[in-house]
């Protein structure tokens, strides 16, 4: 948006201004685009992680053992960290 008051050229500030806007324009741009990109990865992980739970990550009730609890308490303590970072709990509150 270039300025021009009663006929006279604009000024540097106000190019300067105009290329600050759609600099910030383009970087909001393509912050939006790599955000949308790590949701739809994130997303696809969590649908992945939903079937294996269903399926109780393919631990068989007959055979399960200490390994499969350990993993999954590992499992749970990282989505946990990364709910509490979101939701700021824990560490993480403000």
């Amino acid at each position: 948006m270039v300025r021009h008051t009663q006929g006279m050229p604009c000024t540097t500030t106000e190019t300067m201004m105009t290329d600050r806007e759609a600099r910030a324009a383009r970087n909001q741009e393509r912050s939006l685009a790599a955000f949308l990109a790590k949701k739809a990865e994130f997303d696809a992980l969590l649908a992945e992680l939903t079937q294996a739970s269903e399926d109780h990550f393919g631990a068989d009730p007959e055979t399960v053992l200490w390994g499969e609890a350990a993993w999954l308490s590992d499992a749970t303590a990282k989505l946990k960290d990364i709910a509490d970072q979101h939701f700021r709990r824990g560490e993480y509150a403000a």
